[in-house]
């Protein structure tokens, strides 16, 4: 068994490689956890390995609001000092401050 331990934490900003989409990290799966659908319609030269942390974030481009889910190979953490205007930040996080969402809520 591999030990993953996830590179970006839960209130960081970060930004896609590839995708000019940024936003907030609100949850972590220590390996891939989403659907095989999901996983077949990556065109597969893209597609990346499983047993890596996946990312669920409240994301933003220039067009909209989204959940997104990336994996950690394919995101960098976002220094911008912007924060990301995502309408659902307000019932997960307080308020931006330091380059941070911090927690709203208590985790078990």
């Amino acid at each position: 068994m591999i030990k993953t331990r996830a590179k970006y934490n839960l209130g960081q900003v970060v930004k896609h490689k590839k995708h000019p989409f940024r936003g907030v990290v609100f949850d972590v799966d220590p390996e891939f956890a989403n659907t095989d659908e999901w996983y077949s319609s990556i065109p597969e030269d893209s597609r990346p390995v499983k047993d890596q942390p996946f990312y669920h974030l409240l994301a933003e481009n220039d067009q909209s609001y989204y959940v997104a889910y990336v994996s950690e190979q394919n995101l960098v953490a976002d220094y911008s000092g912007q924060p990301v205007e995502h309408p659902d930040i307000p019932d997960l996080f307080g308020p931006f401050e330091d380059g941070l969402y911090p927690l709203h809520f208590q985790l078990n």
